[in-house]
């Protein structure tokens, strides 16, 4: 039983506590390695099956299977509204949105703030599946009870969450170099051509999937998925046959660095918190819901909340953003149009400097004296990790997130949001490592540590040339998904 205090809603947390950033900061676990891990259950997927290097290496040479059959939350949506629904819900257009096909879902608060984004796929006439941060999927599932649509929802809550123990559908990422060839020999000769985003009937030996033209990594390769039934015996048919192309199934420490190299910032800090416009969320959010599970962390403070909002043109979505129909955050968006925007960038750290936080473990002292360890290859100390950075006089230009570590770019990097004149390739910049509070507002959950100044390079967004040569072949423009 909860005790009386205990807050039934988001908005009964934010009434209750000082600074719901604050609290965010305290909550619990603050490890990176350890929220990722969880995420994905030892018995589907291990933190490494070879190592996270060797799995890294996979997707950019030989052939890396990402099982996504856990960690995702997957929304239906149904019934004659529900594609006017979901096109309320997203900044982009649905025009062409054939069953079969899938679009990006980029969803913002009415003040014109990421939510969150999502793939949305079109599986039957009248239903769409949501898939991807539960964020988005919460966001979804309260407008489908809170707007007049006529339309249901039905979830299929990630591995943690889900009390059957099983899953609608599997879903494994195929990506890298050899893969098609790996595709077409469990096929039984070619694939049907399919283009970015849309999808086929494929045979997989004795069993038919789904495969869908999508990568994680930024390389050639399909989504497969099919009946939660066929799961074990589809991942043994696909590692059988994949060992003489080199293949890896990757584990959940590498699977959660490929955000860095493919350049999607996966999970913003949802714009719910503050605002009239999502008050009505903020009193159906419970205890179960992201917003009040979320952790924050990282070099970046400010104590409203607001200051780690991003809209879709700080992520370089606005060439997606359309004004061609009605949908929650068009008059802001459409007043923010002409206004100067940040940029989604990668930084790459300078190598001396990270060789001198980690010296500085190897050295004798107290943890107070010394900078947060940089644990690789994922750094973040939170769910929502978000550094400051500057430019090189100390003035704050942007935020960071996902600091981790790729042996195929060789560098740790993050990545960022910078303003403008700070997003030219080349562009020398400063990112502040540790708590400016030495460890303090996380509660214990992190060490005692001082912050320091990390020297990075600004570089595009997908950083990879394989990424980007994948891109330019689909025809994808930098940092979306959505107009192909």
């Amino acid at each position: 039983m909860s005790r009386p205090d205990t807050p039934k809603s988001l908005a009964d947390l934010i009434a209750q506590v000082p600074s719901i950033t604050d609290h965010l900061f305290q909550n619990a676990p603050k490890n990176a390695l350890t929220i990722y891990t969880q995420m994905m259950p030892g018995d589907g997927v291990r933190p490494e099956f070879t190592t996270w290097r060797d799995e890294q290496w996979a997707w950019r040479n030989t052939i890396a299977v990402h099982d996504q059959s856990y960690h995702m939350c997957s929304t239906h949506v149904r019934g004659p509204d529900a594609l006017a629904f979901t096109q309320y819900l997203s900044v982009n257009t649905f025009k062409n949105f054939e069953v079969g096909a899938a679009k990006q879902l980029v969803c913002c608060s009415p003040e014109g703030y990421l939510i969150g984004d999502a793939i949305l796929y079109r599986m039957a006439e009248d239903d769409y599946m949501v898939v991807g941060n539960p964020a988005t999927t919460e966001w979804v599932e309260y407008n489908a009870q809170a707007l007049d649509f006529d339309v249901t929802t039905e979830s299929d809550m990630m591995w943690t969450l889900n009390k059957a123990k099983r899953r609608e559908f599997y879903r494994f990422q195929v990506e890298g170099p050899k893969a098609w060839e790996l595709l077409e020999e469990l096929n039984g000769g070619p694939l049907p051509e399919i283009k970015f985003f849309k999808s086929a009937e494929i045979g997989l030996g004795p069993f038919r999937a789904r495969g869908m033209r999508h990568s994680m990594g930024g390389m050639p390769g399909l989504e497969i998925s099919g009946p939660w039934d066929e799961y074990r015996d589809v991942k043994r048919l696909i590692q059988k046959a994949g060992q003489k192309y080199g293949l890896r199934m990757v584990g959940s420490i590498a699977y959660f660095t490929t955000v860095i190299e493919s350049g999607w910032w996966a999970v913003p800090v949802s714009g719910v918190y503050t605002g009239q416009g999502t008050e009505g969320y903020r009193q159906w959010c419970s205890a179960q819901n992201a917003a009040m599970r979320m952790s924050l962390g990282g070099s970046f403070y400010s104590p409203n909340i607001a200051d780690y909002y991003l809209t879709p043109y700080d992520v370089n979505y606005g060439h997606i953003i359309k004004f061609d129909h009605d949908y929650i955050g068009r008059a802001a968006l459409e007043a923010m149009k002409d206004q100067p925007h940040r940029k989604k960038v990668t930084l790459v750290w300078n190598a001396d400097d990270v060789l001198s936080v980690m010296a500085a473990g190897l050295e004798a002292g107290e943890a107070a004296d010394k900078p947060l360890p940089i644990t690789l290859p994922l750094a973040a100390a939170a769910r929502m990790h978000y550094d400051r950075v500057t430019d090189t006089a100390g003035n704050t230009i942007g935020l960071a997130t996902y600091p981790g570590y790729t042996a195929n770019e060789r560098a740790m990097m993050s990545l960022a949001s910078v303003d403008a004149e700070f997003a030219e390739p080349g562009t020398e910049v400063v990112l502040l490592w540790g708590e400016d509070g030495g460890g303090s507002r996380s509660a214990g959950n992190i060490e005692p540590h001082k912050q320091v100044k990390i020297r990075a390079i600004v570089a595009p967004s997908p950083i990879s040339r394989a990424a980007q040569s994948y891109r330019s072949e689909i025809g994808i423009k930098r940092g979306s998904l959505s107009d192909v």
